[in-house]
């Protein structure tokens, strides 16, 4: 059941590139936006963290945390944060539960790929409920990064 705006959000923890545990409650008291993306390495999803990384500042001013939550292994989270210069957390879903709680999973994906997470997007609020969720229909999409600050403004 996918989730939207009043839902609670649901608790996870996972590895980062720094091989340390990080759950959603550790940022409890403040604002949170989980950024799920497909496949490190590729073009859309590089596009998508680059601009993150250049406009993190934004996020920063608005209490807000950014978390980037794919599949993929946190050994290819940490060369892929390395080479691209991200400057906040990478968690790797590696299992898939986080993605399939957000319901941010496809099941089939390109290339007879199962299990990669999709391209979507989520504001969690202080107190853990949602305040935005987007899942782009099409993984070529890029996230619409000025609805999650519209979204962010409106918790300051």
């Amino acid at each position: 059941m996918a989730l939207s705006t009043g839902d609670k959000a649901p608790q996870f923890t996972l590895f980062n590139t720094e091989k340390k545990q990080v759950s959603l409650s550790d940022f409890e008291g403040q604002n949170v936006v989980l950024l799920f993306f497909p496949l490190a390495f590729t073009d859309v999803c590089s596009e998508e963290m680059c601009t993150i990384r250049d406009s993190y500042q934004k996020y920063d001013s608005m209490n807000a945390q950014v978390l980037g939550i794919s599949v993929d292994s946190l050994f290819t989270l940490e060369k892929f944060a390395e080479e691209q210069r991200i400057n906040f957390p990478l968690l790797s879903d590696f299992n898939k539960e986080v993605s399939r709680s957000y319901d941010a999973l496809y099941e089939e994906f390109v290339f007879d790929m199962q299990g990669v997470s999709k391209r979507a997007s989520f504001v969690i609020d202080s107190n853990g409920t949602v305040r935005y969720a987007h899942i782009q229909e099409n993984a070529g999409d890029l996230p619409d990064f000025d609805a999650i600050l519209e979204a962010l403004s409106k918790l300051s």
